[in-house]
């Protein structure tokens, strides 16, 4: 039933959205390893990039550091799951610390790879985003001086690589589909022979949520992205947005909502990265609803089954 007092607004709802299987499995790594050992746990970065999960673990008994040098003796200590250095685990062990991987499954296979290919004698580009989580824990899985990073087509033009006939290529799991495969056609244009790896390293859940955005993106007036400003692939679903030609906004929560952005707009999209848990999608729409008589509705692209299994000793926790 309408509410006469309130204006109509239209609400789609993207689906898939939120969580990932990865992302979940993280989260149930942190939880588990609390229940196991009591608190506190250390975790090394945050084990995913959003502030109210990490406050949610952080309330449960969790400690967030950067640096394992930050973490106690005698204390577990959680990995996140963008993944670290192979030197990280090496020098949690040298110290004697418990330590539990919770690196997503897809990032540890482009771990994997990255191994096999210098192991192979293959130069790698690696096309990522300098600085992020995921790229320092790729980069530390082979010795230095074996990959190159490049982070737009622009740069393929200026590659300086050691031997131009033996190159591979490998990603970051949360790029932009659309931005890819532009570098992708600038470096296969430029290498006519550089391997490509057995299977997408974008994961299913970073392109089914850029797929999601993309079906609705042109039915809405604003495109409302919840997640983190440091959350990689919630920063790729606004450009998603944007490249459809709709506005997109980055929130966190639903008090960082600026009712100003929906004055005259009849049609309003939500999505949310993979780190935002789906009880931050609910605040906002409850939120928008307080002022709105909101008509909501779930577009769904995809439906997503996948499930990772947790750490061996973790399972019976």
């Amino acid at each position: 039933m309408t509410d006469a007092r309130k204006p109509t607004l239209d609400l789609l709802i993207a689906a898939p959205r939120g969580f990932c299987a990865g992302v979940d499995r993280a989260i149930r790594i942190v939880e588990l390893a609390i229940e196991r050992y009591g608190a506190p746990v250390y975790v090394r970065h945050e084990i995913v990039h959003n502030k109210y999960v990490v406050d949610t673990l952080k309330a449960q008994g969790a400690i967030f550091v950067e640096e394992l040098d930050q973490v106690p003796d005698d204390v577990p200590v959680v990995f996140s799951a963008h993944g670290v250095p192979k030197a990280v685990p090496a020098k949690a062990a040298e110290r004697g610390l418990s330590y539990l991987d919770a690196t997503c499954p897809l990032v540890s296979k482009v771990h994997r790879q990255a191994e096999r290919l210098v192991a192979a004698g293959r130069h790698i580009i690696f096309i990522g985003h300098a600085g992020h989580p995921e790229v320092i824990g790729t980069f530390g899985q082979v010795p230095e001086g074996n990959m190159t990073l490049v982070e737009s087509a622009d740069q393929v033009a200026a590659l300086d690589v050691p031997d131009p006939e033996n190159l591979a290529f490998l990603t970051q799991t949360t790029l932009s589909v659309e931005d890819t495969a532009a570098v992708l056609s600038a470096l296969r244009a430029r290498f006519p022979n550089i391997v490509a790896p057995h299977a997408d390293d974008i994961c299913y859940a970073t392109t089914n949520r850029q797929t999601a955005v993309k079906a609705i993106a042109s039915s809405v007036d604003l495109m409302l992205v919840i997640g983190a400003p440091n959350s990689s692939n919630s920063l790729r679903l606004v450009e998603v947005a944007e490249r459809e030609g709709t506005t997109a906004k980055l929130i966190q929560r639903a008090d960082e909502l600026d009712f100003a952005w929906l004055e005259g707009i009849g049609a309003l999209g939500i999505t949310a990265g993979a780190s935002a848990p789906e009880v931050l999608v609910r605040e906002v729409v409850d939120r928008i609803a307080e002022r709105y008589d909101v008509v909501e509705r779930e577009v769904e692209t995809t439906r997503e089954t996948i499930a990772f299994k947790l750490p061996r000793g973790l399972e019976a926790a």
